[in-house]
């Protein structure tokens, strides 16, 4: 689907110089002399390469459809997860470093979103919170001020999260696994 310059908008996924590239920032320019344009902030797709380009309202780009399927998480192996598309039941194999940091946060049968350019895995996003176990929290320290009285704890996971003085080892919080922060306690 073609598309004006001036109407890229954040999120807004082109095809640019023979890459995919998804608009971060968008900002219409109007100066004194001379068309006016839009500042478009790109990061590629594929390598997380970024580029400011401009582009004039009479420019047209291709606007890229992708394609955003449900896959439930089943088991890692080796470098490698392994996810079951929802509907069909075909199974995806994706690199850890595709996923990154946050591949740590995926637990049995856990539901997550597949962005696919035609068939191709680009993109991928977890739930936005879980609940995991503490297995390690800090005693607290008597006499310390409540403005930095966060302790890091860590998770059944693995990963160490700021939690604050009153969680205990062996107690559920609820992780938010964008920032990797502390949301409350979990159920």
């Amino acid at each position: 689907m073609k598309i004006n310059g001036n109407e890229i908008r954040p999120g807004n996924v082109i095809e640019h110089n023979g890459g995919l590239w998804v608009a971060v920032k968008t900002n219409a320019v109007k100066p004194g002399k001379g068309g006016a344009y839009n500042q478009v902030e790109l990061k590629n797709l594929i390598d997380g390469t970024k580029l400011n380009e401009r582009f004039r309202a009479a420019e047209t780009v291709e606007k890229v459809r992708l394609e955003q399927k449900d896959f439930t998480f089943l088991y890692e192996q080796e470098e490698a997860l392994v996810f079951m598309d929802s509907e069909t039941y075909e199974q995806l194999e994706l690199q850890k470093d595709f996923v990154g940091d946050r591949a740590a946060f995926l637990q049995d049968g856990m539901t997550v979103t597949v962005e696919l350019y035609e068939e191709k895995p680009i993109g991928i996003s977890l739930p936005d919170q879980v609940t995991l176990q503490v297995v390690e929290a800090d005693p607290v320290v008597k006499g310390q001020t409540a403005a930095s009285s966060y302790k890091p704890a860590v998770m059944e996971n693995g990963v160490r999260v700021m939690v604050p003085p009153f969680i205990q080892s062996g107690e559920r919080i609820v992780v938010d696994t964008n920032e990797i922060t502390y949301l409350r306690r979990g159920e």
